[in-house]
C-alpha cells in the first residue's frame, strides 16, 4: 500500500508524534511524507527530519494532499495538532472541502489524525471508511469521529450569516492573524470576522487593529488562513544549519512577510519590515547564521514565544508608525523597487545607509545591536 501523510503546523512535529505517526504506518506500506503550511518548516529543520518529511516546496495543506492525490497513492494521511478537538477537526473540514474542490475523481481514503496523546483526540475518515480507521483508533487510543458530527458540531452555523468567518477554539488575550498579518486581538473564547467587499470590516469577540487591516487589504474570508496565539508553542533548541554563504555579499527585501522567508536563504543579509515579521524572519533565518536589519517601531504582537537572531545582527526602532514609511523608502531607493541587491559589501555599510534614509524624513530612532 502506498501512503502520503501530509504534517501540518509545528505543534504536531514538536510533541514527536510526527515522527511516531510515520513510523507507524510504515508498517502498513510504503510512506511520503510532505509538510503542508509555513510555520511547520522550522519545526522540521529543529527536529532533523527534512529527509522524512519534505519541506521544498511552500504548499497550502490541501494543495499538498493534491499531489499525493496526483501520485494516485492508496491513502492520504492528514496529521495535526490544533489547539483544542475543535480548531482541529474544523480545520481538517476546511482543508478537506478545499482539497476536493481541486480533483476531479474523490476517490482516494483521507484520514486525519487530530491531536493525538490527547483526551479530545481524534481520528476523522473523511471521505471513506477503512478497517485501519478502527485499527488506528485503537493503537493511539483516540475516538472516531464522523465527518457529520464535525458539521453538525461546529459548522452548520457558519451558513447563518453572508460573508462571516466564526474562528473556533480561541481565548481570551491571543493575536488574530489572517494570512500572516495581525489583525486584531481577541476579548473572548468567541470569535467572528465579517467582510463587506472582500474587507473585514467588523469583528465580534475581539478588536480590530487598523494598521494590521491596512496592511491585509483585501481578502477572501472563506479561504484565508486565520490563526490565533502563538504560531508555535513548544519551547525548543534551535537546529544551525551550515548554509554555503554565496561569495558575493547578497542583500535581500523582505517586507511585512516573515512565513516567505525560507526562499532567501541564499542572502547574506535581509532587510525586514514590522515587528513580527523581524520577529518571525530573524528566527527561521537564526537557522541558517543570516543577520537581519530590522525596522520596527515598538508595535509588537507576540506571535512566537522565543524570537532567535543571528549575532550582529541590528534592530532599527524608529517613532511609531513610521516603519512602513522607511521601509517603502528602503525598497525605493536600496533596491530599486527590486527584492535583491548586490551594492553593498558588508552590514556596516548598509547599516549606513539605513541611516542616511531616516535622517532624511527626520524620524527619531535608537539602534539595538545583536551581540
Amino acid at each position: 500500500m502506498r501512503i502520503g501523510v501530509v504534517v501540518h503546523g509545528p505543534n504536531i512535529i514538536d510533541s514527536g508524534y510526527a515522527l511516531k505517526l510515520i513510523e507507524l504506518l510504515e508498517n502498513y506500506g510504503d510512506v511520503s511524507a510532505r509538510l503542508g503550511g509555513t510555520m511547520g518548516r522550522t519545526a522540521v529543520i529543529d527536529a532533523s527530519l527534512e529527509r522524512i518529511i519534505d519541506i521544498s516546496r511552500k504548499l497550502v495543506p490541501s494543495d499538498s494532499l493534491k499531489i499525493f492525490h496526483d501520485d494516485n497513492v492508496d491513502v492520504i494521511f492528514l496529521l495535526n495538532y490544533g489547539k483544542s478537538d475543535v480548531t482541529g477537526q474544523v480545520f481538517g473540514y476546511k482543508v478537506y472541502n478545499h482539497y476536493a474542490d481541486k480533483i476531479s475523481e474523490n476517490n482516494i481514503p483521507v484520514v486525519q489524525i487530530e491531536r493525538p496523546g490527547e483526551a479530545d483526540g481524534s481520528i476523522i475518515a473523511w471521505n471513506n471508511d477503512l478497517d485501519i480507521v478502527e485499527e488506528l483508533s485503537e493503537k493511539l487510543e483516540l475516538d472516531i469521529v464522523t465527518p457529520e458530527q464535525v458539521y453538525e458540531s461546529h459548522i452548520r452555523q457558519d451558513d447563518a450569516g453572508f460573508n462571516q468567518r466564526i474562528v473556533h477554539g480561541v481565548s481570551p488575550g491571543e493575536n488574530i492573524m489572517v494570512n500572516s498579518v495581525v489583525i486584531g486581538r481577541t476579548n473572548s473564547d468567541k470569535l467572528t470576522l465579517i467582510a463587506k467587499d472582500n474587507h473585514i470590516v467588523d469583528i465580534i469577540g475581539g478588536e480590530l487593529k487598523s494598521h494590521g487591516l491596512e496592511k491585509l487589504g483585501e481578502v477572501d474570508l472563506d479561504s484565508a488562513i486565520i490563526k490565533t496565539g502563538l504560531l508555535r508553542h513548544a519551547k525548543v533548541t534551535p537546529r544551525i544549519i551550515s548554509n554555503d554563504k554565496p561569495d558575493e555579499f547578497i542583500v535581500t527585501f523582505l517586507d511585512h512577510a516573515g512565513e516567505d522567508v525560507y526562499k532567501f536563504r541564499d542572502s547574506s543579509l535581509v532587510i525586514t519590515v514590522g515587528d513580527d515579521t523581524t520577529l518571525i524572519s530573524s528566527d527561521i533565518l537564526y537557522r541558517f547564521d543570516i543577520p537581519v536589519i530590522g525596522i520596527t517601531d515598538g508595535d509588537l504582537d507576540k506571535v512566537v514565544e522565543d524570537g532567535f537572531k543571528v549575532k550582529n545582527s541590528i534592530i532599527f526602532e524608529v517613532e511609531s508608525g513610521f516603519d512602513d514609511i522607511i521601509g517603502q523608502d528602503i525598497q525605493s531607493k536600496i533596491f530599486c523597487g527590486k527584492q535583491k541587491s548586490h551594492d553593498f559589501t558588508d552590514i556596516e555599510e548598509v547599516k549606513l545607509k539605513i541611516e542616511e534614509i531616516i535622517k532624511d524624513i527626520n524620524c527619531k530612532y535608537k539602534i539595538n545591536y545583536i551581540n
